[in-house]
């Protein structure tokens, strides 16, 4: 039986305050009251300057270590210092006037291992005796107070679902060792208070989620520590409440926020504190009297507001210098973290004066809508922007169409050609150069194509951008064919550059789009050659889903209107009576035009009425050249004397508004392709366009619609290259007319699922609350090592190895193992002698 797998080390830290008493109860509840395995939990407890003896006290306690202070480093600095002395990959932070309930450590520790984007834990926490709430949900204000929502409620379990929350209690919180280092810990210049609300901002902000666990649980006699820090009034508290508020928000919200809420935030702060001691500066006489100055009584909770705003321009210079790397590390924009902090414009304190101020300073400096600001998407596409749109096009278009229902959207094309129709969002040509601007400019940015090869600096593993990567184009499969006419040597240049620009796109992307379940597979097989798919990836996600989504080619919601008859009656040659074959696209060199010509041929000496129109001949992208498969369509009908009689080619690209007239002019649509490994997991856009016109549909067998169509009954599939196959096929969707009408009614039911709102859902989705991918996360770390191999498991493992090697290869092979183990432990020798002597 294999061994079970070990939990993760974890360093719970406690800081003490004067008193020993509650620390204590709390040091002994951690070792004995614990389900966690305590040969894998680190206790220490951080002497924070008590000055009565405590220290000593807690020696005591068997299985704690104590780390003195040595001054009074609030519960920032003390909580850092403790860190600094763990050696978990989880830290685990307690008040040392809480208790644990028996599964706060297990509960925490199974969120971390199952979910790798979450950064830190926050603990559900109850008072004392376990009936009011102290912290079940996290709330941010937009001029910067983060506190606890629900506090002092009854807790009647509506607060036991698990959710994302912008930050976790000090009083009770996990935090993934590596993260919190990368973060520098907690800022010691808070001291105490929004020291917690601060690092789970900045946690957010750099992707990482902190994560509500209910079965989290402890118990917190509230404020028992504050007491001992600060045995006067309140004040203190105030003036660091009002002091961390400024500086957390100066810290972690972008230029635009700041630039409109910290003068609002400064304002608001006066009047916070002028009405707390119910202070009315209109009354106040200014005018000297004739002898002496006149005073004012001020209470030192008004007092407190005041030097807070002094402090805080006391810290401006070095908390200017931590605003630059938390903004150049941020990745998620002040619209992404609205959510999380609930009620961002709830003004907090219920007194009439200031309620007026804010409602003021809001409308003036027009905070609603700075605090409701709509994330920034740029899609870019390499494929022209006209009326005339082929497939990359049409899909980026529909893309930011969508989006744009939620966020502010930029779709930028770098092709030359740009005269995009009326839309409800930005569109813009750009040269590759004039690409930085748009990518700065975007909170997240998807792209398709070569698109990434592009913006050098996007394509960096580090880039702090979100990236989503379309790969509904196997550009390499299509290759494959496309070039089959060039020489072997460029094929294979070819083939490499096209491979790398797509492992770069996989190795980079932060979220994953291909068009089938197909592709899937297939994409799955290279992520998985790539190194992302990972355990922790794995265990959150068995599905990798969350990494990898279907977003299929999708079709307008609104069925299609025929205004014009470009076809029967357009077309000289075809009749309205006509029975006419659509090929609804363009002719490539992975498809098989030449078979459904001879089909055709076939047909027509059974139905003179037969028509097949080919849609479109000429790509709109004047990148796109013409291919040979195209000529030799034409010369083909031309040889069999069906060219303008039975075949007709449409040589430009039919504007894609206009394209529903000539697909409600048509009887059928059809698609073939050889058998090769393009058709395996390609995705025949053309074919949804059957399906929104109401098409029956012959095709083709093995591609992914080939089996929807033969599932659904939506047509009828043929073998490849079977040119009495197809004319069988073509002839019973064009005059059997019960079958073509039962296909009509099954058609009309599944286009539904196709539709551009219903396909591109895992893309809005993840747009609502876009994230690094797992692997990218910045302090990421296995949260279990591998530990040496004990004495017993060496001698073992060679064993093993002796008789492996005997098996393998005799005496012989086992000696050639031995002499190599030699050199190599001669070598490593040696090496470590040299940095001795260097």
């Amino acid at each position: 039986m294999p061994e079970p797998a070990r939990r993760p080390d974890v360093s719970v830290i406690v800081v003490n305050y004067r008193g020993a008493e509650d620390t204590i109860t709390c040091l002994r509840a951690l070792r004995e009251e614990l389900a966690y395995p305590a040969e894998s939990l680190q206790i220490i407890c951080v002497d924070n300057d008590s000055g009565d003896g405590s220290a000593n006290r807690i020696r005591q306690e068997p299985g704690v270590e104590v780390v003195e202070a040595g001054a009074n480093l609030g519960f920032a600095g003390g909580c850092n210092l403790g860190a600094r002395h763990a050696t978990g990959s989880v830290l685990a932070f307690l008040n040392n006037d809480a208790r644990p309930h028996p599964a706060w450590v297990d509960a925490a520790v199974d969120v971390l291992r199952e979910q790798p984007t979450v950064g830190a834990v926050a603990s559900k926490v109850l008072d004392w005796d376990g009936e009011l709430i102290d912290f079940v949900d996290a709330g941010l204000t937009w001029f910067g107070m983060g506190y606890k929502r629900h506090a002092g409620q009854p807790d009647d379990g509506s607060h036991d679902v698990p959710r994302d929350v912008l930050f976790a209690t000090g009083s009770a919180m996990f935090v993934r060792a590596g993260v919190f280092r990368e973060l520098g810990g907690f800022d010691e210049r808070f001291f105490m208070f929004y020291e917690d609300v601060d690092l789970g901002w900045r946690l957010n902000l750099r992707g990482w989620r902190v994560r509500y666990e209910p079965s989290s649980l402890t118990f917190h006699r509230h404020h028992a520590s504050v007491s001992k820090v600060d045995s006067t009034d309140n004040a203190r508290e105030l003036f660091l409440l009002e002091r961390n508020a400024l500086a957390a928000l100066y810290k972690n919200v972008s230029d635009a926020t700041l630039a409109k809420a910290l003068p609002a935030a400064l304002a608001l702060a006066v009047r916070r504190a002028t009405a707390r001691g119910d202070l009315d500066p209109t009354q106040l006489d200014l005018r000297l009297p004739d002898s002496g100055e006149s005073t004012m009584e001020v209470p030192r909770t008004t007092m407190a507001g005041v030097f807070a705003i002094d402090q805080f321009v006391e810290l401006l210079g070095s908390l200017a210098a931590s605003r630059e790397v938390e903004q150049a590390a941020r990745v998620r924009s002040d619209a992404d973290l609205l959510p999380l902090m609930r009620k961002a414009m709830e003004p907090a304190y219920p007194l009439p004066r200031y309620l007026a101020a804010h409602d003021l300073l809001v409308e003036v400096f027009g905070l609603e809508e700075v605090f409701g600001a709509r994330r920034r998407v740029l899609v870019i596409t390499g494929d022209a922007i006209s009326d005339q749109m082929a497939g990359p096009a049409i899909r980026a278009w529909n893309m930011a169409d969508v989006l744009a229902e939620e966020h502010e959207v930029r779709l930028v094309t770098v092709n030359p050609r740009c005269v995009p129709p009326e839309a409800p969002f930005a569109v813009h040509q750009a040269k590759q150069r004039e690409l930085g601007p748009h990518v700065d400019w975007a909170d997240v940015v998807v792209l398709q194509g070569h698109a990434l090869e592009l913006v050098p600096d996007l394509k960096k593993t580090d880039s702090r951008k979100i990236v989503v990567c379309d790969m509904y184009d196997p550009m390499h499969l299509e290759l494959l064919e496309q070039g089959k006419e060039a020489n072997d040597e460029q094929r294979a240049l070819d083939l490499a550059g096209v491979t790398k620009v797509l492992n770069s796109q996989l190795e980079r992307g932060d979220f994953f789009l291909c068009a089938s379940e197909r592709q899937r597979h297939f994409w799955l097989g290279h992520l998985t050659a790539l190194g992302r798919l990972t355990p922790s990836l794995y265990d959150n996600d068995p599905t990798v889903r969350s990494l990898l989504a279907v977003a299929p080619f999708g079709l307008p919601g609104k069925p299609p209107q025929q205004t014009t008859s470009p076809v029967k009656g357009g077309l000289a040659g075809v009749a309205p009576t006509d029975k006419v074959v659509l090929w609804a696209g363009g002719v490539y060199s992975w498809f098989d035009p030449l078979t459904l010509v001879h089909a055709v041929e076939d047909l027509a000496k059974r139905h003179d009425d037969v028509r097949l129109v080919f849609l479109g001949m000429r790509h709109p992208n004047p990148e796109v050249p013409d291919m040979d498969i195209g000529t030799r369509t034409r010369l083909l009908s031309r040889r069999l004397g069906l060219t303008d009689r039975h075949v007709f080619f449409n040589e430009t690209w039919v504007p894609y508004a206009e394209r529903q007239n000539w697909l409600l002019d048509a009887d059928c649509g059809v698609t073939t392709h050889y058998e090769h490994v393009e058709t395996t997991f390609a995705f025949r856009t053309r074919v949804l366009d059957y399906l929104w016109a109401g098409l029956p549909i012959v095709t083709t067998d093995g591609d992914a619609f080939a089996d929807l169509v033969r599932t659904e009954r939506l047509g009828v599939v043929v073998p490849a290259e079977d040119p009495a196959a197809l004319a069988e096929a073509l002839e019973r969707v064009l005059y059997d007319e019960e079958f073509a009408r039962a296909a009509r009614e099954r058609i009309a039911v599944v286009r539904e699922r196709f539709t551009w709102e219903t396909v591109l859902a895992p893309l809005v989705s993840f747009c609502r609350n876009p994230s690094p991918a797992a692997d990218r996360l910045p302090g990421a770390e296995p949260l279990v090592a591998n530990r040496p191999l004990r004495v017993g498991e060496i001698v073992r493992r060679d064993i093993d190895l002796v008789r492996s090697y005997l098996d393998a290869g005799g005496p012989g092979e086992l000696t050639r193992r031995a002499a190599g183990r030699v050199r190599r432990l001669a070598a490593a020798r040696w090496a470590r002698k040299g940095d001795e002597d260097a």
